[in-house]
């Protein structure tokens, strides 16, 4: 129950994030439910055809459906300013990004992977939704140029996948890794912490 909740509830800060990415590029009403539904559903298909899990279980499950394509569309017709939109689109995108590293590496090891293969499959499932949105924008995805990204989605995935194979209950392990993954990357957002880039 903790993991299908944890699972709708990324699937909805995603689809937030996505349809907001949406409002802020000018799209219509369908371009921003379906930036929202491919924002949130992205990265649990890639998790789960790198996984060999075929037809991807999230085209398979009607709730994560419904819950993608209803927050895309309430996105829409609530329709935050473009300045509002500029400040709150990293926090829901933090969130998801919580959500899907924790839940993409739980569901890895259950099928079968390896501890290693189980922390890098839970840390591109959560990033993979944000990029499958910025390429579509036709953005540098997020993770390769701002802030603290991927270094929080790397280490909450290896806390998860070292943590239930050394037989610790899973419920602690997933929250705390969650908490971890969305605090590090929300005091990166707003300390304006960068990795190091080329000097020019």
């Amino acid at each position: 129950m903790l993991f299908l909740v944890l699972d709708l509830l990324g699937v909805a800060v995603l689809a937030f994030s996505g349809a907001l990415a949406a409002i802020r590029a000018r799209l219509d009403v369908f371009g921003v439910v379906v930036l929202g539904v491919i924002t949130s559903l992205g990265g649990g298909v890639i998790r789960d055809v790198l996984l060999g899990i075929t037809p991807p279980s999230t085209l398979r499950q009607w709730p994560c459906l419904t819950v993608a394509t209803v927050v895309g569309l309430g996105t829409f017709l609530i329709a935050p300013s473009k300045s509002l939109v500029r400040r709150i689109i990293l926090v829901p995108d933090a969130l998801g990004l919580a959500l899907f590293v924790t839940t993409g590496t739980s569901t890895a090891l259950t099928a079968g992977a390896p501890t290693i293969t189980a922390s890098l499959v839970g840390a591109i499932s959560g990033v993979g939704g944000g990029v499958v949105r910025d390429v579509l924008l036709r953005e540098v995805p997020l993770v390769l140029h701002r802030e603290i990204y991927a270094l929080p989605a790397a280490v909450g995935a290896a806390l998860v996948a070292f943590g239930i194979r050394a037989g610790l209950p899973s419920t602690p392990v997933l929250l705390a890794a969650s908490v971890l993954i969305a605090g590090v990357r929300l005091l990166a957002i707003w300390r304006r912490w960068d990795a190091p880039r080329p000097r020019k």
